[in-house]
C-alpha cells in the first residue's frame, strides 16, 4: 500500500430537480470540463497552484430517477484545501452549474492498495481536442462511508488501513478486481462522509461476487449504515490524465 504524495480533492454531484442524467453529464463534459481544464493547466504553467489530476466517475443510476449522487469529480493537489465556506455553482458560472446542484469540496488523502494501471489507460482524442476524454471497460464500486457520532477517527482509521484493507485485498483476485484505492478525510468531521473506498473489477459479475463474498472484520464499530452509499459505474471522464 502506497500513500500518495497529493491531496485529492472532491466534489460530490447531484443535479437539480426535473434535470436528467444525460442533461447533466453532457454539460458537464461540454462546458464544465474544459474550463476546468484551461484554469488548472494555466495555473501550473504561471507557476500557481493547479491541479496535476482530473478525473470525473460516473455513477450508474435510471435515467428519470434522481440518486444520492449523480458523479464525483477528482482533482490531485499538493496540499488539501480547506472545506468551502460557500458552495461551488452558486450562483452559477455555467451551464453546468446551471443543471447541478451547489457542491463543496472534501479533502482526502489517497492510499494506493492495488493500482491497475494497464485496466485503465488514458486514450486522447484524436478527432477533436485531445482532452476531456472518456474510459470505460470496468465495473466500478465507489464506498462512501459515513462514521458514528463519537468516533475516534485515528483508531478507526487505522483499522481500515490495517484490518479492513488487507480483508479485501485478499478477496479481489477471485472476483476479478484490479485497483483499489482508500481515501481518508483530512476534516472528517467536517465532511458528509468521512472517508471513500474505489474498488475496479472486470465486470459487474466480479464486484457482486466481492459483496457477496466478503466477510466482516470489525469496521462496523465505527460506520454509520444509515448514512453510508455505495455508488456504481462502468464510465470516467479524463480531464487531466
Amino acid at each position: 500500500m502506497q500513500e500518495s504524495k497529493f491531496a485529492k480533492m472532491i466534489y460530490l454531484i447531484r443535479r437539480r430537480a426535473n434535470v436528467s442524467r444525460d442533461e447533466l453529464i453532457m454539460h458537464w463534459f461540454k462546458n464544465h470540463m474544459p474550463a476546468v481544464i484551461e484554469s488548472n493547466t494555466k495555473a501550473s504553467r504561471e507557476g500557481r497552484t493547479g491541479a496535476n489530476r482530473y478525473i470525473a466517475q460516473l455513477f450508474a443510476s435510471e435515467p428519470t430517477e434522481r440518486p444520492v449522487w449523480d458523479g464525483l469529480a477528482q482533482l490531485w493537489f499538493s496540499d488539501p484545501h480547506p472545506p468551502m465556506k460557500h458552495p461551488a455553482g452558486d450562483p452559477p458560472s455555467d451551464t453546468f452549474q446551471e443543471k447541478a446542484e451547489p457542491y463543496r469540496n472534501w479533502a482526502l488523502k489517497e492510499y494506493i492498495v492495488r493500482e491497475g494501471k494497464d485496466n485503465l489507460s488514458v486514450d486522447p482524442l484524436t478527432l477533436n481536442e485531445p482532452f476531456p476524454t472518456t474510459r470505460s471497460g470496468f465495473f466500478r464500486l465507489n464506498y462512501l462511508v459515513a462514521a458514528k457520532p463519537g468516533t475516534d477517527f485515528d483508531e478507526f482509521f487505522a483499522h481500515w488501513l490495517n484490518v479492513h484493507v488487507p480483508n479485501v485485498d485478499s478477496h479481489l483476485d477471485r472476483a476479478g478486481g484490479f485497483r483499489y484505492i482508500v481515501n481518508h478525510s483530512f476534516y472528517p468531521t467536517e465532511s458528509p462522509y468521512c472517508g471513500m473506498a474505489e474498488l475496479y473489477f472486470e465486470n459487474e459479475e466480479g464486484a457482486r461476487d466481492f459483496q457477496t463474498n466478503i466477510k466482516p472484520d470489525g469496521m462496523e464499530r465505527w460506520i454509520d449504515g444509515s448514512a453510508m452509499h455505495v455508488m456504481q459505474g462502468d464510465t470516467e471522464m479524463v480531464g487531466i490524465p
